[in-house]
């Protein structure tokens, strides 16, 4: 079972967003997709994910 798979729908959104808009700056548009968003998401520590969605939310990336 995959990490992701515990993550609400909201809080998935969220985190997608955020990595998107953060983490894949400097790819290509093509690259930029919700499934590769997903692989990375996967791949950090909850407690990491958690951060991340905290930060986000704070700092209002996740209302954009």
């Amino acid at each position: 079972m995959s990490f992701i798979s515990t993550i609400k729908g909201s809080e998935l959104d969220i985190l997608r967003k955020i990595v998107k808009k953060v983490n894949f700056k400097h790819h290509p548009k093509e690259f930029v997709t919700d499934y590769e968003a997903d692989k990375l998401i996967d791949s950090l520590a909850p407690a990491t994910v958690a951060r991340l969605l905290r930060v986000g939310r704070d700092s209002g990336i996740a209302d954009k």
